[in-house]
């Protein structure tokens, strides 16, 4: 089969902080590079280092350092790695929206990218122009367009909105198009971010068939970036692990996900979001095999950068492939933290009585905040095991095991 892709020693690099250089023959450097090489600006700022978790040693960081791999024809890749682990660069090089430091890149056929709301559209232009534009964009012809416009504004779900400027949509109306454009405008690699959690979970479902159908029926590539490890395993054929702007593991789908979830161990591994008014800092389970019936201890170490009068915490307690099965709270349960002083430190337990989880693996993620705001959130850091207790409930069977609850039934 023919390679689609092909990365060759490819490296992205960043100068962190000012985007003045300071010094002249970076300055000299950099008008070179612009306007007589027109390329892009070798000494961009950007926000972060690569490694979130550690301080810069350097005025340069490296968001992707020596990637070497190949794509085949008509193979759906999945990019995976915690935030900052260089996904998105990675896809922005394949795109050409920017160009690598070092290395080249061959890609064989057009290149659709969805890898922000609104990719390529022009704000003023309506839904309709933009259609035209990014068709315009892949090398078809005005004709090719008008074939497959129908096609592309019944999938977006649009057609109401499709003659009004792109800037008056909403972000999920953007997205819904975008993909849309991108899909259907028949690309020989179709490219996607994490864009897709925009949109609504009906669009979602429709666009993991779509991509599937440009896959398997159509023999395209897809590249596919996401956090959700239930539609990298649907969709996803091959899978690729990012780490700090390496390539940390490469190969079947289902390995690489099993291996990227085991690999997390401590809170400081996990994607996070919130404020950092109160974070975690440490959480753990009383066990990590549970039987059916029995309770499970749950701990949480926080600690207050602020004085919060209200702070709430929650588990959402999800399958392996990230579909949520449960919801536990303290203000559910009336149950209310007392008021925390800045820099204090406080250890909260949380017993769930009766586990009735069908066996299997489960993960939780943790959450602190008020009605007001969220202070942090940690995905996914807390992961264990149920097993089968016959004296305690029935049996499961086979015919169980689409099922996550499992309920006690009297019959008569």
């Amino acid at each position: 089969m023919a390679t689609a892709i092909e990365f060759n020693n490819v490296s992205k690099q960043y100068r962190l902080g000012l985007v003045s250089t300071k010094t002249l023959s970076h300055d000299i450097q950099r008008w070179w590079t612009i306007n007589i090489l027109g390329k892009e600006d070798p000494y961009l700022k950007i926000g972060s280092v690569n490694d979130r978790a550690s301080k810069a040693d350097s005025e340069y960081v490296w968001a992707l350092k020596d990637i070497d791999f190949k794509v085949e024809q008509g193979d759906v890749v999945g990019i995976i790695g915690r935030n900052g682990a260089g996904k998105s660069t990675l896809l922005k090089l394949l795109s050409k929206v920017t160009g690598p430091t070092t290395g080249t890149i061959r890609a064989r056929g057009r290149i659709g990218s969805l890898l922000e709301v609104g990719t390529g559209f022009h704000p003023e232009m309506t839904g309709r122009e933009n259609i035209y534009l990014n068709g315009a964009i892949l090398g078809m012809t005005k004709s090719e367009i008008s074939r497959k416009l129908d096609e592309i504004v019944d999938f977006s779900g649009c057609e109401r909105y499709i003659d009004t400027p792109v800037k008056r949509y909403s972000s999920g109306m953007t997205v819904r198009l975008g993909f849309a454009v991108a899909a259907f405008l028949e690309p020989e690699i179709l490219v996607v971010d994490e864009v897709l959690a925009v949109g609504d979970a009906e669009f979602q479902k429709k666009a993991i068939g779509k991509m599937q159908n440009v896959s398997q029926g159509e023999g395209r590539t897809v590249l596919f970036v996401s956090h959700n490890m239930a539609s990298i395993r649907q969709l996803c054929k091959t899978g690729i692990l990012l780490k700090n702007g390496l390539v940390e593991m490469r190969g079947n789908v289902e390995d690489v996900v099993d291996y990227y979830l085991g690999s997390m161990k401590s809170v400081g591994d996990f994607n996070r979001i919130g404020n950092g008014g109160v974070l975690v800092r440490d959480c753990r389970l009383s066990k990590e095999n549970v039987t059916l019936g029995e309770s499970l201890d749950i701990e949480v170490d926080i600690e207050s950068h602020i004085d919060a009068d209200i702070v709430d915490i929650s588990f959402d307690i999800t399958d392996e492939l990230g579909k949520q099965i449960a919801h536990v709270s303290n203000y559910d349960d009336e149950y209310h933290i007392p008021h925390l002083s800045k820099g204090e430190k406080r250890t909260v337990h949380c017993r769930i009585e009766n586990i009735n989880l069908a066996p299997g693996c489960y993960m939780s993620s943790v959450w602190l905040g008020n009605p007001y705001t969220m202070y942090d959130q940690v995905l996914s850091c807390l992961r264990f095991s149920v097993s089968q207790n016959t004296t305690f409930i029935r049996r499961i069977t086979p015919y169980d095991r689409a099922s996550k609850v499992v309920l006690q039934s009297k019959w008569q």
